[in-house]
């Protein structure tokens, strides 16, 4: 008999996560499902915060599905209704041109939904087509200056005194004279190369396309930035993205190129970050230096539930909503969430975050961007692993784009 009561007792115990998790789902029947696909990470999670009042408000029960950046894109690029159809997605910015251009997404300004004023303005540059709006900005995933916080001391700098590439330079060859390893760089994939390159270029006044999307490798601009970018690398080493953030925390390296969504700093922690200035030099002008990997959402063009599905947009972009989600590691694009004095006592990071969002550029709006930073990265690669002459590296890079992609890439 005792031992009845031990095994009942034990299956009540093991529901209570259970039934705990159920409280998010709507009590009744749900009106209608909605499916959303949504970059797995501290990405999803955020969302996934806002979720709960949504399905009670409206009996709309939500399915989110969690995949990675190559997964997603696929099933968003290649996404047709039936079977697989989904609700609302993820879009990464880079993705814009060639997902309005394949006709996947709805127009949002027709389902009613716009943008409002607290937004970050410079983040909504990437949302509209020909006029109609398409995506929202969501997750403010932008590049950031990570950097340890004892080596910048003893470099002889504060935080705030970081203002321009020059000052980046003397903390990393400081720091591969007194501790190991000065500046850490992401050499592992063609897009990595290219986009931690990408705020020391526009540091220097450079791009990579021109107003019309045409390649612009061959130039002064982009000669010296990747000159300077080199020696920075020589202080350093290649690492992926847990190795980077694990050796500037543990006092191995200096500093690096990242991104809010890797890490969470807190006052006692090793590691902060800062928002590039966009100067080379402290008496400089300043660029918009910092890169966007800002993470929007969007609506399927095949959704049968557009106006739901809109619905439950208005609400994850509420600015209540949104300012919640910092909670879960959200980085919203809002000033209300990144200028709040309340949050900013316990989430000072984020204050960094909106000066580099305030002074951020998004990374050419054109469909065939993959191939674009594919030809340049493995020329890049080759001349920071030393296997061919800067110039001659970046010559070839412009003759192979230039054929890939004609006179006009955005027409490519």
């Amino acid at each position: 008999m005792r031992t009845n009561s031990i095994i009942r007792f034990a299956i009540l115990f093991l529901m209570v996560p259970v039934l705990s998790c159920r409280n998010a789902i709507p009590k009744d029947k749900p009106e209608a499902t909605l499916t959303l696909l949504l970059r797995a990470g501290a990405y999803a999670n955020a969302v996934k915060a806002g979720l709960s009042d949504f399905q009670t408000e409206t009996n709309t029960f939500v399915v989110v599905k969690e995949l990675g950046e190559e997964e997603l894109h696929r099933k968003v690029a290649e996404s047709a209704g039936g079977a697989d159809a989904f609700d609302l997605c993820m879009v990464d910015s880079s993705w814009m041109a060639e997902f309005t251009s394949k006709n996947v997404l709805a127009e949002l300004d027709s389902l009613g939904f716009s943008l409002d004023d607290d937004i970050i303005p410079a983040t909504k540059n990437i949302c509209y087509k020909d006029g109609h709006l398409f995506v929202a900005p969501y997750y403010g995933n932008v590049t950031v200056l990570l950097f340890n916080k004892i080596i910048v001391k003893e470099a002889g700098f504060r935080p705030d005194d970081i203002t321009s590439i020059e000052d980046i330079e003397k903390i990393c060859k400081f720091s591969k004279k007194r501790h190991n390893l000065g500046f850490m760089y992401r050499g592992d994939t063609a897009n990595n190369i290219v986009v931690d390159f990408l705020p020391i270029l526009r540091s220097f006044g450079g791009w990579v396309v021109d107003e019309d999307n045409n390649p612009t490798i061959y130039t002064k601009e982009f000669v010296a930035a990747l000159r300077c970018y080199i020696e920075l690398t020589k202080t350093g080493r290649s690492a992926k993205k847990d190795d980077l953030t694990a050796a500037i925390a543990n006092k191995a390296a200096a500093m690096g190129i990242g991104w809010p969504g890797w890490y969470t700093p807190t006052r006692n922690s090793t590691m902060d970050y800062i928002a590039l200035t966009g100067k080379r030099q402290k008496n400089s002008a300043a660029n918009n230096a910092n890169i966007y990997g800002i993470w929007t959402l969007g609506i399927s063009q095949f959704s049968t539930e557009k106006e739901r599905a809109a619905k439950l947009l208005s609400h994850l972009m509420d600015r209540n909503v949104q300012m919640a989600s910092l909670g879960a590691g959200g980085v919203p694009c809002r000033y209300s969430s990144l200028r709040n004095e309340e949050y900013l006592r316990k989430y000072p990071q984020y204050a960094a975050v909106c000066d580099a969002l305030e002074n951020g550029v998004y990374r050419p709006v054109m469909e065939r961007w993959n191939e674009f930073y594919a030809i340049l990265g493995k020329h890049m690669k080759e001349i920071i692993e030393g296997d061919m002459p800067i110039r001659d590296g970046l010559l070839a890079a412009q003759r192979e784009l230039n054929e890939a992609f004609g006179t006009s890439a955005s027409q490519k």
